[in-house]
């Protein structure tokens, strides 16, 4: 060894902390509660939002899981969004985007469903359609973080000029 640390032993555990920046290493050493409540009451919201839609658009056994598909649409486009305003447009409470980002969207955005759907399209003998959907839900949900990202920077823009 020659003496100097690793990259592995200065890595931050919320990667978008510069450790070079005085301001933001700060956040690291503030204490969890508020955060661990923040991301808890948002995932409670999110998962609860998720479970309505699941009730008020249920998808039959054997079926295309449209449901889960167009949850996980629609969070990573609210997702996209929401990274945009709060890291580009606006300064925001260092609790905002773990409560919305973290908690409500990512409660409501269901990737754990996503593949026991698939898995269950393929114990019905649905190969062809359990992989249709799995390439379509990752195409879809990097899609609409995208498309939201750029539209959101496109309107920000126009309304900042």
């Amino acid at each position: 060894m020659d003496g100097t640390r690793s990259q592995e032993a200065v890595r931050p555990t919320d990667l978008d902390v510069d450790l070079h920046v005085l301001a933001q290493r700060r956040e690291l050493r503030r204490w969890p509660v508020p955060l661990l409540a923040a991301i808890a009451v948002g995932g409670a919201i999110g998962a609860c939002a998720r479970y309505g839609a699941s009730l008020l658009w249920s998808t039959l056994p054997g079926s295309f899981p449209w449901t889960t598909l167009a949850v996980n649409t629609a969070g990573c486009a609210a997702i996209g969004l929401l990274m945009v305003v709060i890291t580009e447009v606006r300064a925001v409470h260092p609790l905002v985007r773990p409560f919305l980002g973290t908690g409500v969207l990512g409660g409501f955005t269901t990737f754990s469903t996503y593949a026991v759907d698939a898995e269950r399209l393929l114990d019905t003998g649905r190969a062809g359609l359990a992989l249709a959907y799995l390439a379509l839900t990752v195409t879809l949900a990097l899609g609409a973080v995208w498309a939201a990202a750029v539209a959101t920077r496109q309107v920000m823009g126009r309304r900042t000029r």
